[in-house]
């Protein structure tokens, strides 16, 4: 996997102060997309043991709320081992901060089993975020004033109320 950028001391992609990774890969090339570079599975680095170091070490500042991960496309198949790895590892050595993930896909089409997305570790990943903002962004739909989205279309999905009912939970932040 690559990634085109690390965002530290972001507060536009999720609630309080965040580390951001955008992942590089795209396949739903959605019209008016705001960082089209990130459609190339290659642009930006690569995505190393060094830099996964770098975003943990930055998350155990104490003014960090958490980890967003957007893109690109972070359930792209090609990228989902590694963000399973990342999102885990967060989890788990610091399971005080929440964890936000940006997909185009959509939660109950294509990231459940048999969806278009799913793949061997697709639970891993979303058993271990906090929040999902799906669907792809339709321009026009955009709608500057929405909360953490850019179009009406894309929800904003409870994890932890989703995985708790059984059943897809907006947040009230919709």
């Amino acid at each position: 996997m690559h990634i085109g950028e690390i965002l530290t001391a972001d507060c536009a992609n999720g609630i309080g102060m965040r580390v951001s990774v955008f992942v590089s890969g795209c396949t739903n090339h959605c019209k008016g997309c705001f960082q089209p570079e990130t459609w190339d599975f290659y642009y930006g680095r690569e995505y190393t043991p060094e830099i996964e170091q770098r975003i943990i070490d930055e998350l155990k500042k104490p003014y960090y709320d958490g980890l967003t991960i957007l893109g690109g496309e972070p359930f792209e198949p090609f990228n989902q081992m590694v963000v399973s790895q990342l999102v885990a590892r967060v989890r788990n050595e610091l399971p005080s901060r929440s964890i936000w993930i940006y997909t185009g896909f959509t939660y109950d089409k294509d990231l459940l089993p048999g969806g278009s997305r799913y793949t061997a570790v697709t639970d891993n990943i979303l058993d271990n975020i906090d929040i999902l903002v799906d669907g792809r962004f339709l321009i026009e739909q955009k709608q500057i004033a929405l909360n953490f989205r850019g179009s009406a279309n894309q929800r904003i999905i409870d994890m932890n109320q989703t995985r708790q009912t059984g059943r897809l939970v907006l947040s009230p932040l919709n």
